[in-house]
């Protein structure tokens, strides 16, 4: 991987090419969590891909590849949900959803006997009652993996802090999924 992107900063366009085909898909689930839809998550990605572009004469090595390719999709989505908090129109749904039916139709005939999908939508719109900095972190270490370590420089906060938000924020996700909630008196507040 470091020769890809060596061979990217000195302008080879096939490198580029690889190297983005290579992390569009991490980029596109990373802000599909963070995002909670299709569509701001489309567009979350392709900021973040032009970042990226952008920004690779500037990455010097100091942190894996794919951390820099991680805080720079982080921080795409968080710029798409303040975007999306400033917008004043309703969302239209998710389309893309594949549970996703018109209003008053009553269903559409499918069934999954696994309740993988129902599952996915359960925890998405669990993900979305947290507040972004709670969100990114949980994200990034149920969903991409990343260690504590990582995830510190990613966000740019101190590993106790990331720890902390996990925990607050699975403890949330935790009272959402069973059903618990108990108001936005509850809900995590960022700790510095």
């Amino acid at each position: 991987m470091a020769s890809l992107v060596t061979a990217a900063q000195g302008g080879d366009r096939t490198a580029l090419d690889r190297l983005l085909r290579h992390h569009q898909d991490q980029v596109y689930a990373l802000a599909r969590r963070l995002t909670g839809n299709h569509a701001d998550a489309l567009d979350a990605t392709q900021e973040a891909l032009v970042a990226i572009v952008r920004g690779l004469p500037r990455f010097d090595g100091r942190s894996a590849f794919s951390t820099w390719v991680y805080r720079v999709a982080t921080n795409a989505c968080l710029d798409e949900l303040r975007r999306r908090s400033r917008r004043s129109a309703d969302p239209l749904p998710d389309l893309e959803d594949p549970n996703w039916q018109p209003p008053g139709t009553g269903g559409s005939g499918r069934s999954d006997p696994s309740g993988a999908v129902a599952d996915r939508i359960d925890i998405d719109r669990a993900l979305a009652t947290l507040p972004p900095e709670f969100r990114a972190p949980v994200v990034l270490r149920d969903l991409c993996g990343l260690d504590y370590a990582e995830i510190a420089e990613v966000l740019d906060i101190p590993p106790g802090t990331v720890r902390s938000r996990i925990a607050r924020g699975r403890a949330a996700l935790a009272r959402t999924m069973s059903g618990n909630q108990t108001g936005s008196a509850d809900r995590p507040t960022p700790q510095p």
